[in-house]
C-alpha cells in the first residue's frame, strides 16, 4: 500500500485508517473526501518537535492553508499550537469560526484589496506578508487610520530555480509574487519602509515553490537571505528577527515518488544556517516554514462510484465515475501523478488498463491516465489516494455539479466535517 494508514481488510475492502472505505460510502455517499485526522495531527506535531530540536522555540512552523481549509483542519491547528498563512479574507473568517488564534496568522496574497486589509486588522491577524510597494503604502494607510503599528514580513524572491515543475516555482526573479533581491528593488523596500511609522518591519518572507525532496533548495535560499538580512542589518540598523523560508516538502503520490525524513531535513537546514550565521558574525533570525502539502495531502483519500466502463477495441479503456475535475482538478492542470485502487477488490489481479475519467462535459476532465485496475462493474467503489491537499480547496461547481462532503476519521471513529453540497445551494445566491 502507498501509505501507512491504507490496508486491505479481511473482507478484502480498502481500509483507511481503519474503516471500510465501501462502508464509508454507503454511509456518505459518493464522491466523498476522507480525511485522516490521526495523520493531520501527526504531521503537525512532528514539524512542531523538528522546529524546537532544530531552531529553538522561538521559531515556529505554520501550516500553509491554501492546501486545505475547512473549520475542522484550523481546530486541529489550534489545538496543536500550529500558526497559519492565510491568503484571503475568506481562509481568516474561517479560521475565526474556529476560534482560531488569529495573531498565529500570517496575511499573504500579492494582491490584498484595501477592504481584505482592513478586514485583517479589524480581527487581529498578527502579521502582513507584504508583496509589493503599493500594498505596503496601502497598508501603513490603512494601519494609521486604525492608529496600529502593523508587524509585517516583505515578501523577497531570492531568484532560486527549486528544480520542480513550472507551475509551483515561485522563488525567480520574474515570479508575480514579491520583490526581487536581484535588481536592488529589495534593499530600496527595506529602506523606504523603515521610515513608516504604522509598519514593524519584522523580517523577511521567501517561497521557492512546492513538492521539494532531496535538493538543496532550503540551503541555497537561506545562503541569500541571510546575506541579505545581514547587509540591511548592517547598513539600515535593522534587527530584522524574522526569517519565513516558505513551504513545501515532498510528498508520495505513487510508489516511484521518493519520500523525505522531514525532521532530518530540517536539522539539515538548521546546521547549514547555523554555520551560515556564524561566517556572517550574526544571530540566528527566529524562522518559519509553511508547510501544507505534507501535513493534509496523504491525510486525505476520495472515494467515487464506478459508472461507465468503456471499451474501444484496440485503442483505449476508459472507466468513468461520480466526481472528476470538479473535485480534483490537479491533473487538468499539472498533469499530476496519482495512486488509484479499487476499494471494492483492491487484491484482486489488475486486468484492465484504463485511463480513470470525470463525469464532467470536458475532455480533460481525466483523473489518471494509463491506470492498471481490476475489472470494474457498475456500482463499485473506486478510491484515489494523497488527496488531502489542493483537492478540497481547488474545487469548483463546473457543469453545475454539487461539491462532495467532507468526512473526518479517527481511530475510534468518523464524522461529518463538511456537508455536500446540494442542488438547492448551487442555487442560493442566485437572483
Amino acid at each position: 500500500m502507498l501509505s501507512t494508514n491504507l490496508s486491505v481488510g479481511e473482507n478484502g475492502h480498502l481500509y483507511f485508517r481503519g474503516h471500510d472505505t465501501v462502508a464509508l460510502a454507503q454511509t456518505y455517499g459518493t464522491p466523498l473526501y476522507l480525511m485522516d485526522e490521526v495523520c493531520i495531527r501527526d504531521n503537525m506535531r512532528m514539524y512542531l518537535r523538528a522546529f524546537r530540536e532544530h531552531f529553538g522555540p522561538n521559531s515556529s512552523p505554520l501550516y500553509a492553508s491554501k492546501a486545505c481549509a475547512f473549520k475542522a483542519i484550523y481546530e486541529i491547528a489550534r489545538d496543536e499550537g500550529m500558526g497559519i498563512d492565510v491568503v484571503s479574507s475568506g481562509e481568516i473568517y474561517t479560521a475565526m469560526q474556529a476560534a482560531f488564534p488569529l495573531e498565529r496568522a500570517y496575511f499573504h496574497s500579492n494582491n490584498k484589496t484595501d477592504w481584505d486589509i482592513a478586514f485583517a486588522m479589524d480581527n487581529g491577524v498578527g502579521y502582513f506578508v507584504v508583496d509589493n510597494r503599493e500594498e505596503l503604502d496601502a497598508i501603513a494607510r490603512i494601519a494609521t487610520e486604525k492608529g496600529i503599528r502593523q508587524k509585517i514580513l516583505l515578501r523577497l524572491t531570492p531568484g532560486i530555480d527549486p528544480h520542480t515543475y513550472e507551475a509551483v516555482a515561485t522563488g525567480k526573479v520574474d515570479s508575480k509574487f514579491g520583490t526581487a533581491i536581484e535588481t536592488g528593488q529589495a534593499r530600496e523596500m527595506v529602506r523606504y519602509t523603515l521610515g513608516l511609522r504604522a509598519i514593524d518591519l519584522r523580517g523577511f518572507h521567501c517561497h521557492v515553490g512546492s513538492q521539494v525532496f532531496g535538493e538543496d533548495v532550503y540551503e541555497r535560499t537561506a545562503d541569500i537571505m541571510l546575506g541579505f538580512i545581514k547587509a540591511c542589518r548592517d547598513e539600515f540598523g535593522a534587527a530584522l528577527p524574522e526569517l519565513d523560508l516558505g513551504g513545501g516538502y515532498g510528498v508520495r503520490y505513487v510508489e516511484r515518488d521518493g519520500t523525505v525524513d522531514i525532521p532530518a531535513a530540517i536539522g539539515r537546514v538548521a546546521a547549514h544556517m547555523k554555520a551560515a550565521c556564524a561566517k556572517l558574525a550574526m544571530e540566528m533570525p527566529q524562522i518559519h516554514m509553511e508547510p501544507g502539502r505534507s501535513i493534509v495531502a496523504d491525510a486525505g483519500l476520495t472515494l467515487y462510484t464506478v459508472g461507465t466502463v468503456k471499451k474501444i477495441t484496440g485503442y483505449k479503456n476508459y472507466v468513468s465515475i461520480d466526481g472528476g475535475m470538479t473535485d480534483n482538478p490537479r491533473y487538468a492542470l499539472y498533469g499530476s501523478a496519482y495512486t488509484v485502487y479499487l476499494a471494492s477488490r483492491p487484491q484482486s489481479p489488475a486486468t484492465l488498463l484504463c485511463d480513470v475519467v470525470g463525469r464532467c462535459c470536458e475532455s480533460g476532465d481525466i483523473i489518471q491516465p494509463a491506470v492498471r485496475l481490476p475489472e470494474p462493474v457498475r456500482g463499485e467503489i473506486l478510491a484515489v489516494c494523497t488527496t488531502g491537499a489542493y483537492n478540497y480547496s481547488m474545487a469548483s461547481n463546473y457543469n453545475r455539479l454539487p461539491r462532495p462532503a467532507v468526512v473526518m476519521l479517527t481511530e475510534g471513529g468518523h464524522r461529518l466535517v463538511v456537508r455536500r453540497e446540494s442542488l438547492e445551494d448551487l442555487v442560493r445566491n442566485d437572483l
